[in-house]
């Protein structure tokens, strides 16, 4: 079984390395160990409600990694319910406490559809937490894709991509959990609920309704206020 993930996981490590250098990956997670982080944020993955599929499971369990390590003292997950009945971040909560981190230090946004909704989001519950040191948490991929959406609103938050020769040497068992908390019902996939065009939209995070004093810069004040994307 080990040697079945560790070939999935060196395919993934291939498909990300194709636009992602694996040393920058390595040099990003170096620099981000040295410091101890008040959360970290992880995105959101669909749950079928039978069984978590890889990309939750790498999520996770990386998580898991960080947090035994002390990088970091809680955990975000973040993710609404939107493909499947099942919520995400609750979903990604319950398997992160049944792997042994405390329900204390476990927080979810259970808002965000979208990546940058998973920062956005996010960001909101760790300021409400008074959280200062904060960094996302998933793999390169998506973590080189929402770079320039922290960079451009100069979030406070760091980057730690997942380092896949580190995470094929880690138990990814799958640990039982009892879903149904995190059931909604009268589900409505997003699908349905938005066009191919408006999810594309939201995942460019041009659904985020700004207040005005989270944004760095007058330009972009006067950007999203033309938009309808920025309240005071």
């Amino acid at each position: 079984m080990k040697t079945i993930l560790y070939a999935a996981l060196s395919l993934i490590l291939f498909l990300t390395s194709c636009g992602i250098s694996q040393k920058s990956v390595r040099q990003q997670f170096n620099r981000a160990s040295m410091n101890q982080y008040d959360a970290v944020i992880v995105p959101g993955v669909p749950f079928d409600g039978n069984k978590w599929q890889m990309t939750m499971q790498i999520r996770v369990h990386w998580s898991n990694y960080l947090f035994k390590k002390g990088i970091t003292k809680n955990i975000i997950y973040s993710g609404g319910t939107v493909y499947s009945e099942y919520n995400e971040a609750k979903v990604m909560a319950l398997y992160a406490k049944a792997l042994g981190i405390p329900e204390g230090l476990i927080y979810v946004d259970t808002l965000a559809e979208h990546s940058t909704e998973n920062v956005y989001y996010s960001y909101q519950v760790a300021k409400a937490q008074g959280f200062k040191k904060i960094a996302l948490a998933t793999d390169p991929f998506q973590s080189g894709s929402l770079k320039s959406f922290i960079k451009k609103h100069e979030l406070p938050i760091d980057l730690i991509p997942i380092v896949f020769d580190t995470l094929a040497n880690l138990d990814k068992y799958e640990p039982e959990i009892d879903p149904s908390s995190a059931q909604e019902e009268n589900f409505v996939s997003i699908k349905k609920r938005e066009s191919f065009f408006k999810r594309w939209r939201g995942t460019l995070g041009k659904q985020i309704i700004w207040k005005s004093d989270e944004l760095p810069n007058d330009k972009l004040r006067k950007k999203y206020r033309r938009k309808n994307r920025c309240i005071d």
